[in-house]
């Protein structure tokens, strides 16, 4: 009778609290300045300040070497000290590291000729000979190279004369003349003093010159082609100074 009487009790007193039950209401998310992952602000970069930046970025491209040689530099070839100085670089573009194979071509077919003899004349005229194969006409092979290599180089090796503008273009294409020229007037040259009644000397002169020309410049571009770019180097490094 008494447990009867309490569930009755229990049963008015959780009826009555539904009846006065106030109404669910959605929880709104707190602000965002208590939530625990807050978002960091962007920075913000002020015109003066980006300007500024621009303004002190170096110059020299990022791919430069730390720390070059001024040996390398007179010999062409890398690792070289960047240079301001018009001559050395002029000197860098004709690869001073590359002359001796035609010089030693001039002397070896000058030895296997059985005309060379140890007098004033001939020793004059080797060394004219090597003139016109070394400085001249292989510094404009490689000065030619560089100037149609410049669009990779400037990808590659920006740091190079060429691509970094430490030489302008006009001057590079009057490097090119000057020492086409130089080395086709020795070639004439030769053949006077050597009385030639056909001027053999300037014709491989201007062949060799042609083959350089062909082998960097497009479209025929030889060095792109294995077998061909082999033999037109062989040709005018080595058969031709001979």
């Amino acid at each position: 009778m008494a447990t009867s009487h309490f569930l009755a009790a229990a049963a008015a007193t959780s009826s009555s609290s539904a009846a006065f039950r106030p109404p669910l209401r959605f929880l709104s998310l707190p602000p965002p300045s208590l939530t625990l992952s807050r978002r960091r602000p962007f920075p913000v970069v002020r015109a003066a300040d980006a300007d500024a930046k621009e303004t002190t970025k170096p110059k020299v491209p990022e791919n430069a070497p730390a720390a070059g040689s001024s040996f390398n530099q007179l010999l062409g070839i890398k690792g070289a000290k960047q240079e301001d100085n018009i001559w050395k670089i002029r000197l860098q573009l004709t690869k001073p590291v590359t002359w001796p194979p035609l010089v030693w071509g001039v002397l070896c077919g000058a030895a296997a000729s059985g005309n060379f003899h140890w007098t004033v004349e001939d020793v004059a005229k080797s060394i004219v000979c090597m003139l016109m194969s070394g400085p001249c006409l292989t510094g404009y092979t490689q000065t030619i190279n560089d100037w149609y290599d410049r669009d990779i180089d400037a990808i590659n090796e920006p740091y190079r004369p060429i691509p970094s503008g430490a030489i302008s273009e006009n001057e590079v294409i009057t490097q090119i003349w000057v020492l086409l020229l130089a080395g086709l007037g020795l070639g004439a040259l030769l053949d006077v003093w050597a009385g030639h009644d056909f001027p053999i000397i300037f014709y491989l002169a201007l062949g060799g010159s042609l083959l350089s020309y062909i082998y960097s410049a497009p479209p025929l571009k030889l060095k792109q082609n294995g077998w061909i770019g082999n033999f037109a180097l062989g040709a005018s490094y080595i058969g031709l100074p001979w």
